[in-house]
């Protein structure tokens, strides 16, 4: 453990170097590697550090950098975690019936041994330039949201120390800091006259260094957070998220945040799913079937059959034999790795966060149908969906999720009932108006897994159908949803007592069905 969180100025280097575009200093930075030392960390560092930082911290690994990562990261830390949690896609394997085995241990890994060192070392090279470090702290909050809403309590006021302990941090403590660092930030961003960071003009592959486009995805996180907390801190929920949008959170796709990929730091999900053999799960062809959504054929492929066919999640090994299920488009699992963007946080989540707190009673500048549909139109745009008449059409239908194709060959399957009993028109009910707001989320966030396992969480909403089988008896997981992810094998061995303390300050038992703080009844 104290050589996870020791803050490696060379291995992070060594990263950086292959993910920017200062490939000529890799030589250098390799022939130096004795003499460099954190001090070294200047201002002309800063690009290639948050370059590493962007790139792991959305968990995908470079085939170009032997020995640092690959893009199997992906398929481990998120195709068969969370991805197979909400059920986006199923491949088969055990934690698509709830069991982790030694999944969880690379996502950890690579979180705390690339992406968190790449991220300390850019903030210590930019530590003399404001609206950099601003940035910086946008990505920190996004980062380790991401980790603590899977976790819980985890490392990070420490997270880098260098020593043999490192101590977790309730979740509720990293929230406090959240919304604390969020602040600064926008505080920083909304006074400056700088329109670009020239520390990341080059390396920052999401915006450019762009400061109007950071400070607004900085907003629309803090969106995002505030309906995080909505039902354990209500009144703090209404204020951050008020405070979010009249900050200005994302309008329009040109604003989304997306991650633009090259030769030498890929699309991993592009890469690997159909090659591991994921296919579409029962539960989104039940939704896209039966809403007539124009988006099933931009994600999906009919299968040998010539049909959309979804597998049941949480099916045995054999339970199928040779039945073919629909892989995934050419647009997503094509030759396209080096040029399909990574999705990080679309506009169209904004909207439909918006339609959410509007329901609450919250400030949100609209309404909240006029919010919803304006969320589902820009998801389709950003499909390249963009006839008006066919959106149109989708905004308004008033058909259900229907009954997956599989019972038709095998009759017995419990799939008869879809969980989703809403249309896609705006109900007259808000209890029916919060699932319909759910669902279209789910559909929004596709194929950013992260945050659409803690949406459903948080939401309660039944949106996916149950497994079929559990590996897993621990109270609170068998066939439901996954409430966590269970701390790996290696915290036990080298930072046993840290990881104890953090499992008192997560309440209940290091399982996959201990509810985290924000996530109660």
């Amino acid at each position: 453990m104290k050589n996870s969180y020791k803050i490696k100025t060379i291995a992070a280097l060594l990263t950086v170097s292959v993910f920017s575009s200062c490939t000529k200093d890799f030589d250098e930075i390799n022939t130096n590697k004795n003499t460099l030392t954190a001090d070294q960390l200047d201002a002309s560092l800063a690009g290639p550090a948050f370059a590493s930082a962007l790139y792991a911290g959305i968990h995908n690994g470079s085939y170009s950098s032997p020995g640092v990562d690959d893009q199997g990261t992906w398929g481990i830390a998120t195709g068969i975690i969370s991805s197979t949690f909400v059920q986006y896609m199923n491949t088969g394997y055990s934690t698509d019936r709830n069991a982790f085995g030694s999944f969880g241990e690379r996502g950890w890994l690579r979180f705390y041994t690339v992406a968190v060192p790449a991220l300390n070392n850019a903030f210590i090279a930019a530590k003399d330039d404001a609206d950099a470090t601003a940035i910086l702290k946008i990505w920190k909050v996004f980062m380790f949201n991401q980790m603590t809403d899977h976790y819980g309590p985890i490392p990070y006021t420490e997270a880098g120390n260098g020593l043999p302990k490192v101590a977790y941090d309730s979740q509720e403590s990293i929230y406090e800091d959240f919304f604390k660092l969020l602040d600064e930030a926008n505080a920083t961003l909304s006074t400056t006259s700088t329109s670009t960071v020239g520390l990341y003009s080059v390396s920052d592959r999401i915006f450019n260094g762009n400061v109007a486009n950071w400070r607004t995805f900085g907003n629309s996180l803090r969106l995002r957070l505030a309906l995080r907390i909505s039902d354990v801190q209500p009144d703090k929920a209404k204020t951050q998220a008020e405070a979010a949008v009249a900050a200005g959170v994302m309008e329009s796709n040109t604003q989304s945040a997306t991650f633009k990929v090259s030769d030498i730091t890929p699309n991993n999900l592009n890469m690997i799913v159909n090659s591991w053999g994921y296919f579409m799960t029962a539960s989104m062809e039940s939704i896209l079937k039966g809403y007539n959504d124009p988006r099933m054929q931009k994600w999906f492929a009919p299968n040998a059959d010539g049909i959309y066919l979804g597998k049941p999640a949480g099916g045995l090994q054999s339970q199928f034999g040779t039945t073919k299920f629909s892989p995934f488009s050419a647009a997503l699992a094509g030759d396209f790795q080096n040029s399909k963007a990574i999705e990080i946080m679309m506009a169209s989540e904004c909207y439909l966060n918006r339609a959410e707190g509007a329901l609450n009673g919250w400030s949100m500048d609209g309404n909240a149908k006029s919010l919803y549909e304006t969320g589902i139109t820009l998801s389709m745009n950003q499909w390249g969906i963009t006839d008006a008449t066919a959106i149109s059409n989708y905004i308004a239908g008033t058909t259900t999720p229907v009954v997956p194709a599989i019972t038709t060959l095998y009759p017995s399957l419990d799939l008869y009932t879809p969980p989703v009993t809403v249309s896609v028109a705006w109900s007259g009910t808000v209890a029916d108006q919060r699932k319909q707001i759910t669902v279209q989320k789910y559909l929004a966030l596709f194929p950013e897994s992260w945050e659409t396992w803690a949406d459903l969480r948080r939401t309660d909403v039944s949106v996916v159908y149950p497994l079929l089988n559990t590996d897993n008896v621990d109270a609170g997981v068998g066939k439901s949803l996954m409430k966590r992810v269970i701390y790996t094998t290696n915290e036990y061995s080298s930072n046993n007592s840290a990881v104890l303390d953090g499992i008192v300050k997560l309440g209940g038992p290091d399982s996959g069905g201990t509810r985290l703080w924000w996530d109660i009844d």
